[in-house]
Formats: C-alpha cells, sequence, structure tokens
C-alpha cells in the first residue's frame, strides 16, 4: 500500500496530475451480488416483473453508470471508455453482476467497474421491491454484498 494519499495536498484535496503518463490500454473487471427469493428470481427469468425486464433495464443502468462515473465521485477522471460489458448470472437465490470495462488512457478504470456493479445492483433492487418486501414492508432477506474488484490489468 502506498505511503501517502496522493489526493491531499497542503492546502486541501485536488485531482491527481495524469498528463505526463503515457496513454496505455487498461481494463478492469469488477463483480457483486444480489440476493433475492427463489420466487423472485423465477418471476425475473419469466419476466413477469411489472416494471419490465429486470436485467436488461439493471445492464442499461449499469453501463450508463460506468459512462458518468467521474460526476459521481468526485476525484475521479474523465475516461474515454472504449468498451463496457456488464453481464450477470442468475442463480437460485442470487444474481451475480460483473462488469468489465475497458479504456486507452492515462489512468485505470477499477471506479468505473465498481459503480457499474453497484449501480446494476442497486437497478435490480428497485424494480424487484414490490415482491421483495414482507408483510411490514422490510427486506429482511434482500441484501447487496461483495462487491470487489476481480482483476485490474494494463493491456
Amino acid at each position: 500500500m502506498a505511503d501517502e494519499f496522493t489526493h491531499l495536498t497542503d492546502s486541501g484535496v485536488h485531482m491527481v496530475e495524469v498528463g505526463g503518463k503515457p496513454d496505455q490500454k487498461r481494463r478492469a473487471v469488477a463483480s457483486g451480488k444480489i440476493c433475492l427469493d427463489k420466487n423472485t428470481i423465477k418471476l425475473i427469468q419469466n419476466e413477469e416483473i411489472k416494471k419490465g425486464n429486470v436485467l436488461t433495464t439493471a445492464q442499461i443502468a449499469g453501463i450508463q453508470a460506468v459512462k458518468n462515473t467521474s460526476s459521481i465521485i468526485p476525484l475521479c477522471h474523465p475516461l474515454a471508455l472504449t468498451g463496457i460489458e456488464l453481464d450477470f448470472e442468475v442463480r437460485d437465490t442470487e444474481i451475480i453482476a460483473t462488469c468489465t470495462v475497458n479504456t486507452l488512457g492515462k489512468t485505470g478504470v477499477e471506479m468505473e467497474a465498481i459503480t457499474g456493479v453497484s449501480v446494476a445492483l442497486l437497478t435490480v433492487w428497485d424494480m424487484v421491491k414490490a415482491v421483495e418486501k414482507d408483510e411490514d414492508g422490510q427486506y429482511p432477506d434482500t441484501r447487496i454484498s461483495d462487491i470487489q474488484v476481480i482483476k485490474k490489468e494494463k493491456i
């Protein structure tokens, strides 16, 4: 781990200068999961959620979030993205989202990949909340977890 915080200065914070670094093809992959009731998973698979197609909507939302990461996270650089893939693996009681982000630039795209996964999973939750709520209007079993960077690389 680095011993210094690169965004801190004697006068406060700043966005790190990366202009002197060469452009490099970069890729980051992140994943996370949402735990849902088995019946909710079946409704998603059968496209019976009243709000619409859950996974397509979550995919679009996640991709849009990747493209807007620098607007959401204050000290992230705006990046020229060259590709975004956001995929889902549907299991009995969970959906795993995986987001791969590519760029040709001076800094990595791991924050973009994490943001894509996070927003995709939040969108799934939003779309299924009506069927996930218990009789008290709570979500005792619904949870988002394990959001992590799987890989960050220069390619």
